[in-house]
């Protein structure tokens, strides 16, 4: 028999510490232990390899060939028909030899204006308005938020629907639907614009009074309350407290009201497809390269116009961010 000491040397050490207890595998099973099955890696990579695929297909790929036909001219028919020009389609934007280029840069920043001045204010002043919890808050709330849940298409087809000539609901009021007083609304190019600006406006509303009454009820009340303390009215303690506070809310209403003004497509496209004056830099896309005389490489560069425009607040925004983060 062996001696119980020296049997004891030659047996394995008893587990000790975290591993007696079974909070450590062993060490030859440490080396296969996963906290992902291989079920679960299948079920992560589907998840992000779909969207990224669908991402990249659908977005990068036409930008990046869209940034390659800006360079080209091309009816959009035979792959052998393309043809290298160089920067003449950029030439004949800024040149003026593409006469609705400029006016569609007017008509943009003068949507960007509206929204700024105007329907953003009126927004915030909705949002202070419902913060108070006024009788029948929710109700308003409902009504005011939605046309944002309609798409832009249905919303033009409604004022499409108050605008027209014939049985347009304006005209019917004013007594003058289908006779020759009758006002086209959409079609007059001297009031046109500010007609389609009213049926987007009536959509920002909603969106930015959302947004700021999301901020409103994250505002320490306790600043208030001091504000009432000190003397100030209920204006000065809305300008001069709670509008500060509401900083980050402000940048993010900025930049989606300016991409907003610059992607805006629908509405002008539904009601008249950009014609009797009513150019905007996402509709003469469309028009070049789908149009009639389609002409695909001067869209495209039309759509890298509008995509460096668009694409600077974006950056704007992260640069901010970001500097505050590390701050």
């Amino acid at each position: 028999m062996t001696d119980p000491a020296i049997r004891g040397l030659n047996e394995p050490a008893a587990p000790t510490g975290r591993r007696r207890f079974g909070i450590l595998p062993p060490s030859g099973a440490r080396r296969r232990f996963s906290l992902l099955t291989r079920r679960d890696k299948l079920v992560l990579g589907l998840m992000v390899g779909i969207p990224t695929f669908l991402h990249v297909f659908f977005i990068w790929l036409p930008t990046v060939a869209s940034g390659v036909l800006s360079f080209t001219s091309w009816n959009g028919i035979g792959l052998d028909k393309i043809k290298f020009i160089g920067f003449k389609n950029y030439s004949d934007l800024f040149t003026g030899i593409y006469q609705p280029f400029w006016p569609a840069i007017q008509h943009n920043v003068i949507w960007l204006g509206v929204f700024l001045l105007i329907a953003t204010p009126i927004g915030m002043f909705f949002a202070v308005l419902l913060d108070k919890e006024i009788r029948g808050t929710r109700i308003y709330q409902s009504a005011i938020y939605l046309p944002v849940v309609l798409s832009l298409a249905i919303v033009g087809f409604i004022w499409q629907l108050i605008y027209s000539p014939d049985e347009g609901f304006i005209n019917s009021v004013l007594g003058t639907a289908g006779t020759a007083q009758a006002v086209d609304w959409v079609g007059n190019r001297k009031i046109n614009l500010w007609a389609i600006l009213v049926a987007a406006s009536w959509r920002h509303i909603g969106y930015i009074m959302v947004l700021y009454l999301a901020g409103l009820k994250s505002v320490d009340p306790s600043l208030r309350e001091a504000a009432s303390i000190d003397g100030a009215s209920e204006r000065q303690t809305f300008f001069r407290v709670v509008f500060p506070v509401l900083r980050p809310i402000n940048i993010v209403v900025l930049v989606i009201t300016v991409i907003e003004s610059l992607r805006a497509f629908d509405l002008v496209f539904i009601t008249n497809r950009g014609l009797n004056g009513l150019e905007l830099l996402s509709v003469l896309v469309t028009n070049n390269i789908i149009g009639e005389a389609s002409r695909v490489g001067f869209g495209s560069a039309l759509a890298m116009v509008l995509l460096v425009i668009s694409v600077g607040p974006i950056i704007l925004y992260l640069t901010r961010s970001l500097r505050e983060e590390a701050a």
